[in-house]
């Protein structure tokens, strides 16, 4: 691959004129035909088992060459790209020059990059004062909230306590002799929820681990008729003591919190920002790329509501649901705008997106039991430039917010 000429034109625009060589051209002629060959018909062999030169032979030298030429571009494409350090903000438009022969092809790709953007002062902004406040009530309503509560219990070692989370094998008897329905083993039992017959979470307080103790008590009068007001002994051993992890649970808080100060400072530091900074010739490919994800996702939100895409842009964006699709092109022009200047400020502060950092978010978004095979999975399923772009906008948000000058409101 050479690159035999870059010219940048208007609106944001620049012109590749590339070259694809012969041994390039001959290698993805060669992937061509692993790929096609199995639907090639040729009389005396099997499918897939014609020698390349019989096909070529026999359909012309050129039957390989399309699909060539789209299995060579995007490698030629992409190391032109990274030759000539452009930051292209979406697909280009594709023209093949001349004649494709065995000795390859020229083709010109015209591709939107970033505009030129001047800013206005980004840092010493000013922000209100961020207040960062866990109550113990904060903490116990979020360890309540947790659907896999069992992902914040860590084990203790010490006497069991109410709240504690006991895992215990019981066995209870009726004068003397087992009942029907009376024994556990590995019972995860939380102390003080009250699920348990009365006064039996009350005998397990107080025990350690590999303890084993009879806990004497009486069934309720409503329980059900064979047992009701029956006095009977529990035989409980504790395997395991385990307590909530409240120190992690207000960890969890604070950056939540802080996550939540950072995205508001920065919404409103944008808002400034966009009065301050100009943008000479913004791409309109960018706009037309973020136009058409934002339409895939409202569509597919608005199914999932049972509603017509109109109606849900004209409920959750305003305007009306006749005007819905000019709704949606200023908002992408908007998000274009904000995003274009954020990358600005990326670049001058140098603020990237390591491979390391995508995984990693994609794994905590899992959970934190996520396996290897599950995450290459998402990020097999995901738009990964799409995804690295939020993950710069977040990081370009935190840095506005820990660079404002916070003030009492």
């Amino acid at each position: 691959m050479s690159v035999k000429s870059c010219e940048k034109i208007e609106k944001s625009q620049v012109v590749l004129t590339i070259e694809v060589g012969a041994p390039e051209f001959e290698a993805a002629i060669e992937k061509a035909y692993q790929k096609m060959r199995k639907k090639i018909n040729v009389p005396g062999f099997r499918p897939g088992k014609a020698p390349r030169k019989i096909i070529e032979g026999m359909y012309g030298a050129e039957v390989f060459f399309e699909e060539a030429i789209n299995i060579a571009f995007p490698e030629a494409y992409e190391a032109a790209v990274k030759e000539q350090e452009l930051q292209v903000v979406g697909y280009p438009s594709v023209e093949i020059e001349g004649q494709v022969t065995r000795d390859g092809f020229t083709f010109k790709a015209t591709a939107p990059v970033y505009p030129e953007v001047t800013l206005g002062q980004y840092k010493g902004l000013s922000a209100p004062k961020e207040e960062v406040k866990v109550s113990a009530a904060d903490v116990d309503e979020r360890l309540k909230a947790l659907t896999d509560r069992n992902t914040r219990l860590v084990s203790v070692d010490r006497e069991a306590k109410e709240g504690d989370t006991v895992v215990i094998d019981f066995e209870g008897f009726l004068e003397g002799k087992p009942f029907e329905g009376g024994k556990g083993e590995n019972f995860s039992l939380e102390l003080g929820s009250h699920s348990f017959v009365p006064g039996f979470e009350e005998g397990v307080v107080d025990m350690k681990v590999g303890e084993t103790k009879d806990i004497a008590l009486t069934f309720p009068e409503n329980y059900y008729e064979e047992m009701a007001g029956k006095d009977v002994v529990f035989a409980v051993t504790v395997n395991s003591i385990s307590t909530y992890d409240r120190e992690k649970a207000r960890e969890e808080l604070e950056q939540s919190a802080k996550e939540t100060y950072n995205s508001q400072v920065a919404a409103e530091l944008i808002d400034t920002l966009k009065q301050s900074s100009t943008i000479k010739d913004a791409p309109s490919g960018m706009v037309d790329r973020m136009n058409q994800t934002l339409i895939s996702n409202v569509t597919a939100q608005a199914g999932a509501y049972g509603m017509d895409a109109g109606a849900f842009v004209a409920a959750v964006y305003g305007g009306t649901a006749d005007n819905y699709e000019e709704t949606l092109r200023t908002y992408s022009q908007d998000v274009a705008n904000q995003y274009m200047i954020l990358a600005a400020i990326a670049e001058k502060e140098n603020i990237t997106v390591t491979d390391e950092e995508v995984t990693e978010d994609i794994r905590a978004s899992l959970g934190a039991d996520a396996t290897d095979d599950e995450v290459a999975s998402m990020m097999e399923s995901i738009d990964e430039e799409a995804y690295r772009e939020y993950l710069l906008t977040m990081k370009v948000c935190d840095f506005l917010a820990e660079n404002a000058v916070t003030a009492e409101e």
